[in-house]
């Protein structure tokens, strides 16, 4: 389910209600939280069915992954390039990539959910986190927190493939709510982002809990 913590005021990303378009989504992501966005693929419906615009037919991610090679050097931190981008297409999935105002932390959703229980009796504050339609959650870190994660998983005794633990770094990209999923429902916010969590956590700090979580839901006892 998605939180809904009820801050209001700058900084607040609202969740898409009324039809709000995509365009000003991006853009209030672009302006209020300073993260790159950048427009992907976008569903078509043909013949009553809906397909990704990539052509695949099998596409494993359609609706829902970069439309062009040079995806990356397209990104936009600017508000009004962003209205635009999206003004030329309207249905496209909402990427940020990462490796730039923050990596992500990639883990199962039920370990995803359990990590955020367990953070929240110790005391940690966690970035924004998204969860998708396949089954992943994604929390934000400190930018370079992603190269960290791997060495700081198997010092705790775990191996991060094993955990299913996969971190996002530079070159990676991650889909933003309200992006939809193919027809498997839309991307959501496990935690928006708020003011509050405005400043984003180190891996370190979020490490342990998100090993833990994954480890009891991965690892047979």
């Amino acid at each position: 389910m998605e939180e809904t913590l009820g801050v209001t005021g700058a900084g607040r990303i609202p969740s898409q209600q009324h039809g709000e378009p995509l365009r000003d989504t991006a853009a209030r992501y672009a302006e209020e939280r300073h993260w790159d966005v950048v427009p992907g693929v976008w569903l078509e419906t043909t013949e009553g069915v809906e397909r990704c615009s990539c052509g695949e037919r099998a596409c494993p991610a359609p609706g829902a992954h970069p439309a062009d090679e040079d995806w990356a050097a397209r990104a936009t931190g600017s508000a009004t390039v962003a209205r635009e981008m999206w003004t030329q297409r309207p249905a496209a999935a909402l990427l940020l990539p990462t490796g730039r105002t923050f990596d992500a932390i990639e883990v199962p959703e039920t370990a995803g959910f359990l990590a955020l229980a367990r953070m929240e009796r110790m005391g940690v504050t966690p970035g924004p986190v998204t969860r998708a339609p396949d089954r992943r959650m994604r929390f934000f870190v400190l930018p370079g927190g992603a190269a960290k994660a791997g060495d700081l998983v198997r010092r705790l005794g775990w191996s991060p493939e094993a955990l299913g633990l996969r971190p996002l770094a530079e070159g990676s990209w991650l889909v933003a709510p309200p992006t939809r999923f193919g027809g498997q429902g839309a991307v959501q916010w496990a935690r928006r982002p708020t003011p509050a969590n405005r400043w984003l956590p180190d891996t370190q700090e979020l490490i342990s809990p998100l090993a833990y979580a994954c480890g009891r839901e991965t690892i047979p006892n």
